[in-house]
């Protein structure tokens, strides 16, 4: 594979091997590449886990990572981000992680550029290497994706992580149901209430609201948000025993979830930060094998 851009461009095999080779880097915790690589984790949003599990990746990995920081690069003089990513390239970059807040940001460097691109999650519009580690996080509870009742829940609109979980699960042979306030629920067919939802649901996917991409008609309040869409404890109570919880992350104590059940029984939130760096090293090994 020579670049990840979204979901929409892995055939189911593909999918497994990623998380089948994962499997293998979790096992064996290193593994050096043969040949020596650098890459460049480029994030113009703020970012915490993503870009963390990528750097431990990378070094796992024995790659060279070049530090960059946008808020002291010449973007800020008006280089566009072709030409920056030409730079690097140009350089000697072999890769480069990119989180953006433009949509398919990677469309204008396609034609133009001779790295590795992944993207590290692209305004509202995919996260596929989130969706990775949420596969293979379900994958290693379940052994499975048929048939499985997933529920996503939150602000579905602009949700990248929705985006790339609805297709792939859904590809996969899972059902997966929505759950939004309806003015949230985008191109996607959505409930509004957890009727039904709590006792079938194998995983519980939240979502977390995303106040930076509102603008000011929003209503809800942290309080208003959390007793009507988040999980409380009482509809924890009402989960089946083998459910679990995810969350992406940053998550919003007491708004999606009850703070106390963040480290709950059900939860695998920090699993599923723990688990990217297995599926983040399978992924920079095979756009770099990609490229040579």
């Amino acid at each position: 594979m020579k670049h990840l851009l979204s979901m929409k461009d892995l055939q189911k095999t593909d999918i497994q091997t990623i998380l089948n080779r994962a499997l293998e880097f979790q096992q064996l915790a290193s593994a050096d590449l043969t040949k020596q690589y650098t890459v460049a984790n480029l994030f113009f949003e703020p970012s915490t886990r993503t870009k963390m599990s990528f750097e431990m990746a990378e070094r796992k990995l024995g790659l060279n990572v070049l530090s960059f920081e946008a808020g002291t690069s010449s973007t800020l003089k008006g280089e566009t981000l072709y030409d920056t990513v030409k730079t690097l390239e140009a350089i000697g970059v072999d890769a480069v992680v990119i989180r953006h807040e433009q949509d398919g940001f990677y469309e204008e460097l396609l034609a133009g550029v001779n790295v590795a691109i992944i993207n590290g999650g692209d305004g509202s519009g995919q996260h596929p290497t989130q969706c990775l580690l949420d596969l293979y996080t379900i994958q290693q509870e379940f052994g499975k994706f048929e048939g499985l009742q997933i529920a996503i829940v939150g602000d579905i609109a602009h949700s990248r992580v929705a985006k790339s979980n609805a297709e792939a699960l859904t590809r996969l042979g899972a059902h997966v149901t929505f759950l939004c306030p309806p003015e949230w629920q985008g191109d996607y067919e959505a409930v509004n209430t957890w009727d039904d939802l709590l006792p079938t649901a194998d995983v519980i996917m939240l979502l977390r609201v995303q106040h930076e991409r509102h603008d000011s008609t929003t209503h809800f309040t942290k309080e208003s948000y959390h007793e009507t869409y988040g999980l409380t404890k009482q509809r924890y109570e009402e989960l089946k025993p083998t459910a679990i919880i995810m969350h992406p992350a940053p998550v919003n104590r007491d708004v999606e979830i009850s703070d106390e059940l963040v480290e709950s029984e059900k939860s695998r939130i920090f699993k599923q930060m723990h688990n990217g760096v297995f599926v983040r090293m399978a992924i920079l090994e095979s756009v770099l094998k990609g490229r040579s």
